[in-house]
């Protein structure tokens, strides 16, 4: 299995970090983080996100032949190995072949591992650090790859659906069926059964995640996402039994429990899901419980100094600007006047939404329900978190994450 080429003077002393967390809010670009601030901490104050002291812009664009603007498969591969590849391609390069993963690489250097979403916990983005397919809709086969290949020792998210044969009933029912037939859609066999066969405790439930006690642990707590997801009003939702905070508070206890230290994958995939359908409220709803994940993430690496933070997105999604609710219509500066000139407003607007501590509202305008090829904030904290400064490349990441914990790679 190959990985990407290490451009760096592996000779220079820099500092190194025992684990990694790394926290990545699907879809999120700079507005979005800036909505959420103004949501719940007004103008002046900061998400905990935002008081990383490490900032920089990193490109999201794919290697696909068809189009520069990325899907998550392409986007997760990328931070996750090292290598650009094509739409819909999980940890394999542009030509099928799989890639090492930064989650596998520090499983091989003796550390643990732990993978968190709110998604499907086979979905893309932690999929591209823990198994390796040709496409990422492939859901069981990932499934049994982590179980059997990658072996992380703490998998949290939903997805049960793809864990259990087909037909055959989980722990969640699907949507009201008037029938009452289970619609679970797994292709590899019990793979519940099989995870606790390897040693997993398996969870359900918020009481079961509190006392689980590790040292390997599979928590499936939706047949399908953590949310629902759709337009304001239509069906949508976002109450999940567990939160990503507390997720990341369980896993960060058992796998800190190696002295090797550990790599820690936590998505939050509503703000991805959400923006979609230009759902603001449910998008600013996943913004802030990532912001809570973080604080999580925060809170263990102010106790372990020897913990490298970052938080990113895989890419921008819906083309997000935010704006105050009561500006004036163009043309409005002084002097400006053009004659004939009609007012503009962002299309497809929500809000407005109130700006904490303040009078201000602001509004969220959507330029489409798909993704975009912006650049997307990183900010860090820790041993290595300075090679984040700048602008780069999400390949990038990958390389300051194997620099970081000096795991051994072999290049192509």
């Amino acid at each position: 299995m190959a990985t990407a080429t290490i451009p760096w003077d592996t000779d220079r002393e820099a500092p190194r970090a025992k684990s990694v967390i790394l926290l990545v809010g699907d879809g999120m670009g700079q507005a979005h983080r800036l909505a959420g601030q103004l949501v719940s901490r007004g103008t002046s104050g900061r998400l905990a996100m935002d008081r990383l002291p490490i900032a920089g812009l990193m490109g999201t664009v794919s290697a696909d032949p068809d189009t520069f603007v990325t899907d998550s498969a392409a986007a997760a591969t990328a931070m996750a190995t090292g290598v650009k590849t094509v739409n819909g391609a999980v940890a394999v390069d542009p030509n099928g072949r799989p890639v090492s993963s930064i989650l596998e690489l520090a499983k091989r250097a003796g550390k643990s591992a732990g993978l968190i979403t709110t998604c499907q916990i086979t979905d893309a983005t932690p999929a591209a650090f823990g198994a390796h397919v040709a496409h990422r809709a492939d859901q069981s086969e990932i499934a049994r790859q982590y179980l059997e290949q990658s072996r992380p020792d703490v998998i949290l998210g939903g997805g049960e659906d793809f864990w259990y044969p087909a037909g055959e009933p989980g722990v969640f029912p699907d949507d009201p069926d008037p029938t009452g037939r289970e619609r679970s859609r797994g292709t590899a066999g019990d793979l519940v059964a099989r995870a606790r066969e390897l040693g997993y405790a398996c969870v359900a439930d918020e009481a079961g995640l509190r006392a689980a006690g590790g040292p390997r642990l599979l928590g499936l707590f939706a047949n399908q996402e953590l949310f629902r997801q759709n337009s304001e009003g239509r069906g949508d939702a976002y109450d999940p039994i567990v939160s990503l905070a507390d997720m990341t508070a369980k896993a960060i206890d058992i796998l800190s429990r190696n002295p090797e230290g550990f790599f820690l994958l936590v998505e939050e995939a509503a703000i991805d899901r959400m923006a979609h359908r230009n759902n603001a409220r449910l998008a600013l709803k996943g913004v802030l419980e990532l912001d809570k994940a973080v604080a999580v993430a925060e809170a263990y690496a102010a106790t372990d100094p020897n913990t490298l933070v970052i938080v990113t997105a895989d890419h921008e999604c819906g083309g997000l600007a935010i704006a105050g609710s009561n500006d004036p219509a163009y043309p409005y500066e002084p002097g400006a006047g053009a004659e004939g000139a009609a007012a503009v407003d962002l299309a497809a607007e929500d809000g407005p939404f109130p700006v904490a501590n303040a009078a201000h509202h602001f509004v969220m305008g959507w330029a489409t329900t798909g993704h975009t090829a912006a650049a997307v904030p990183v900010t860090a904290r820790g041993p290595g978190a300075d090679r984040l400064l700048g602008t780069y490349e999400n390949t990038h990441l990958f390389e300051v994450m194997v620099e970081a914990m000096s795991l051994a790679v072999r290049v192509r």
